[in-house]
């Protein structure tokens, strides 16, 4: 067995144990806490001198944990003397934290990971403050929040759009950036037979890239309400018209038309950002925190810049959306000191800006200047409107029961087979196929 498979049966097997510890006091626990107003809010009484601790902090950017982290940390130790910071960075962060979490041995601070059924959040995390008030000062909190309790701040708010290279679009003749996705489908055409770049790079061989176009959806819709409130009541939400139907038929379409790399099963996501920066791929569909990635893949970063996703609909939207929480383990020995981090870096490192390429979740923080500047220009940033309250979770809860995976890469994957005719099914018998399993899957957990 490869280590990926081990890694997937051992979160598996986690997952097994935490169901089963997880269901006696599951939201009880975050409630109760929350009454004592616990460490998050306790620590900020203290001098800086007064906290003390080893904290270990585990992080997924195993690319810049023994760089810029390594700076967080001599800024943090200046303001703090008596805690010191170590790091664990995990590759795998999911896969790899999971089998951990029931051992209670996952570092001080670390992220809510996505994985853990959202109803056992209360038995590993430390709850940081009513939703009513994180949500008065954070943006984001809502989506991981149990029982009015919120547990992990996210660590930047980011959109997705297409990056792309402005001097490439110059040598095609791209004279304004697309806005449709007729004018996108006209922009790669030129790109193609104008320049030596690739007009869209998909990524296909990581596989995990063709997952960040679901990020867009809300911009092919134009809507924000779409995501977590109208696709609830749809038993069939990938019929023609649909948002998921259009927004996938573009990537289909790119791909049809030859408009990608020649052999996707060769592609590398580490070598195409220095190939994008180099100006031999025009365009990615990407969320913003690949911007600052690109830009600093080689000598062109002024070159590499994002726009909103081509749609058809009226309002151009920017969909925000949560990165990860940032949390503090219930079990960890240094609670003042894990709050303490999490508040140095939510409100001072600057990680959202300069390295996530979004914004801080903070209500108090500023706009970049990209953000600024789209905004000027008439679009417009949303966060997903909330769930109803009896309905939270339902659509993660449909979605994997239709292994249709709207956040996995296996079914664009097959999307881009068919595409380039390496699979015998077409566009409308994919989203046939879809529209079956969600259905049925909608049947059994709504009705």
């Amino acid at each position: 067995m490869n280590r990926k498979f081990i890694t997937l049966l051992l979160s598996i097997f986690a997952l097994l144990l935490l169901a089963a510890c997880g269901s006696d006091d599951t939201g009880q626990e975050g409630t109760d806490a929350t009454d004592d107003v616990p460490a998050y809010e306790a620590w900020k009484e203290l001098d800086p001198e007064e906290i003390e601790g080893d904290l270990v902090v585990i992080t997924h950017r195993t690319d810049i944990v023994d760089t810029v982290y390594e700076d967080y940390k001599a800024e943090f130790e200046e303001k703090y003397p008596n805690v010191n910071v170590r790091f664990e960075a995990l590759s795998d962060y999911g896969g790899e934290i999971m089998p951990r979490i029931n051992t209670q041995d996952f570092g001080d601070v670390q992220y809510l990971p996505i994985q853990l059924p959202i109803e056992d959040i209360p038995n590993f995390f430390e709850p940081m403050g009513s939703l009513e008030d994180m949500g008065s000062k954070y943006l984001g909190v809502d989506e991981r929040a149990v029982n009015d309790t919120v547990y992990g701040i996210p660590i930047a708010l980011t959109y997705t759009g297409v990056i792309y290279n402005q001097a490439v679009f110059e040598e095609a003749g791209v004279e304004e950036l697309p806005t449709t996705q007729a004018e996108f489908l006209e922009a790669l055409q030129l790109v193609k037979d104008n320049t030596d770049a690739i007009p869209l790079y998909t990524n296909y061989g990581d596989a995990w890239p063709l997952a960040q176009w679901e990020g867009a959806v809300t911009s092919t819709a134009g809507n924000e309400d779409y995501y977590n409130v109208d696709i609830l009541d749809d038993p069939r939400p990938f019929d023609p018209g649909d948002p998921h139907y259009e927004h996938y038929k573009l990537m289909y379409d790119v791909a049809e038309a030859g408009l990608i790399e020649s052999d996707p099963l060769t592609t590398d996501w580490e070598s195409s950002k220095v190939m994008m920066n180099n100006g031999e791929i025009a365009t990615m569909v990407l969320g913003s925190w690949a911007l600052e990635q690109i830009q600093d893949a080689g000598p062109n970063a002024d070159d590499i810049a994002i726009m909103a996703f081509p749609s058809d609909a009226e309002r151009t939207l920017f969909s925000m959306g949560a990165d990860m929480n940032i949390s503090v383990s219930k079990f960890s020995e240094n609670k003042e000191a894990a709050f303490a981090w999490v508040d140095y870096f939510i409100h001072e490192s600057g990680y959202s800006v300069e390295q996530a390429g979004g914004i801080s979740a903070s209500v108090d923080a500023e706009l970049p200047e990209e953000l600024t500047e789209a905004e000027e220009a008439g679009a417009e940033f949303v966060m997903l409107t909330p769930s109803p309250e009896d309905k939270l979770g339902l659509l993660d809860e449909i979605d994997k029961e239709s292994e249709v995976g709207l956040w996995l890469e296996d079914e664009k994957q097959i999307l881009i087979e068919a595409a380039i005719g390496n699979r015998a099914e077409s566009f409308d018998e994919i989203m046939e196929r879809w529209n079956n399993a969600w259905e049925d899957a909608y049947n059994k957990i709504v009705e």
